[in-house]
């Protein structure tokens, strides 16, 4: 793997890690919005990653991260009886999302966190790119 493989590895993270903010702040959003019926109920979304291999080079161990898509959460949803809110179905209860406001907010910090230490090492790599150049000067 060359030093230029760095950019490459870092970059298809830091894609990834944007998605999985994006999709943290959208279920942070939409933690706490009210539906009057279990089909309309916003769920969580998560993203799924792939180890993206070299199509050239088998031997390879991976060369990024592939995003394969964003999957609804299959955990059950709150109702809640609050028979005098407007959306109320005819016996009382509100559907809720599933999201846990714990469990995103630690998948936020894990994403800024991963985010923060790729761009680090893009700038690790071209520090060392400089210095290479400025041995041959």
């Amino acid at each position: 793997m060359s030093l230029f493989n760095v950019f490459d590895v870092s970059g298809t993270a830091l894609h990834a890690q944007t998605l999985r903010l994006n999709t943290t702040a959208s279920n942070m959003a939409n933690a706490n919005t009210v539906s009057s019926s279990i089909d309309k109920t916003y769920r969580a979304r998560h993203p799924v990653f792939s180890p993206l291999m070299d199509e050239f080079d088998q031997m390879q161990e991976g060369v990024g991260v592939k995003v394969l898509g964003i999957v609804e959460s299959n955990a059950p949803l709150r109702r809640e009886f609050n028979p005098n809110h407007p959306l109320a179905d005819g016996e009382g209860f509100i559907s809720l999302p599933n999201v846990n406001i714990a469990e995103e907010m630690a998948n936020m910090i894990s994403a800024s966190r991963s985010y923060q230490s790729n761009i680090e090492l893009m700038n690790s790599a071209k520090q060392m790119m400089m210095r290479t150049i400025a041995l041959g000067q």
